[in-house]
């Protein structure tokens, strides 16, 4: 029963009431600069910051443990994501680009646990500037205020790059492979995850299925999902890969951190508190995308991502 009155709740309570509340406050990509002023906006209030850490994406749950810390989780993604994607086999020193590096906190484990030298660019200048406030000297890191779609490197920079739920803020897939794999010198390492849909061409959504979406991509700055098959299709066929290219679908890896993002407010509402009564609205704003984000993820609307290549 409670499977089938869920999305009728999130459709009728979440799309259409919270929907006309914030209607003029929704984060729809436009451009660029949306992308940056919203990460701005979210860094400089350090709401996600104070409820989960320095690591604003998904945790790695291994299957049949959902009972892990909600931080630790997310610092074992980064972990798996490097076994998975061979980075591990690099040596220290390495020269490693971060993608999309957010307040820095995948960086700072690359160059604490590996001993990699690495370079994060955000498009946010909030993000850069408290990347650096939270980075030891003793670390090898760095971080640039960039655009993606638009890297001042020299092509073969950079012995891997990595990117973690950054691609789906990117309005042209191809020209953001593009710039990272031109940066890769020849036999270095590709790691990247992300938030995908399924392949809607040849599965095409429902109307509820369209309703999720188009919320899931005017709240949190998307322009588009793509399904993982296309962009695997992206990276096999761009100049500057291998073209051996693997994927995998991490969904039933990742799905405990929807709860959890929320469950984290819960177990600490003292966080909430201390940042004042607007802390409290934008807290709840967020639950209603959240939510349909676990139900999408969970139904199969959308997948998570994973790929790794050589270039």
């Amino acid at each position: 029963m409670f499977e089938f009155l869920f999305p009728f709740f999130l459709v009728v309570l979440f799309l259409i009431v919270l929907s006309k509340i914030w209607r003029n406050n929704a984060r729809k990509y436009i451009s660029s600069d949306s992308v940056a002023s919203a990460y701005d906006a979210w860094t400089q209030d350090k709401l996600l910051e104070r409820l989960w850490g320095e690591h604003i994406h998904l945790g790695f749950y291994p299957t049949g443990k959902k009972n892990i810390d909600f931080r630790k989780a997310k610092v074992q993604f980064v972990h798996e994501l490097v076994k998975w994607s061979g980075l591990d086999k690099l040596p220290q020193g390495s020269r490693i680009l971060d993608v999309g590096c957010g307040i820095g906190g995948s960086s700072r484990i690359l160059a604490e646990y590996y001993g990699f030298n690495v370079t994060g660019i955000t498009i946010s200048s909030a993000q850069v500037k408290r990347a650096r406030e939270l980075t030891p000297q003793r670390l090898n890191c760095n971080f640039q205020v960039m655009d993606a779609l638009d890297l001042k490197f020299e092509d073969g920079s950079f012995d891997a790059v990595w990117s973690v739920e950054a691609g789906a803020h990117m309005s042209d897939k191809i020209r953001f492979a593009n710039e990272m794999l031109r940066t890769l010198r020849p036999g270095g390492y590709f790691a990247l995850a992300d938030w995908n849909s399924r392949d809607l061409g040849a599965y095409p959504p429902s109307f509820f299925e369209k309703l999720v979406l188009k919320q899931l991509l005017e709240q949190w700055v998307h322009p588009n999902f793509i399904s993982i098959n296309e962009f695997s299709n992206i990276i096999r066929t761009n100049e500057n890969s291998s073209g051996r290219v693997s994927s995998e679908n991490w969904n039933s890896y990742t799905n405990p951190s929807w709860y959890d993002s929320i469950i984290e407010g819960i177990r600490r509402p003292s966080v909430i508190l201390s940042l004042g009564p607007f802390a409290i609205v934008k807290s709840i704003r967020e639950i209603p995308t959240i939510l349909l984000m676990n139900w999408a993820f969970r139904k199969g609307l959308m997948e998570f991502g994973v790929y790794k290549c050589r270039g």
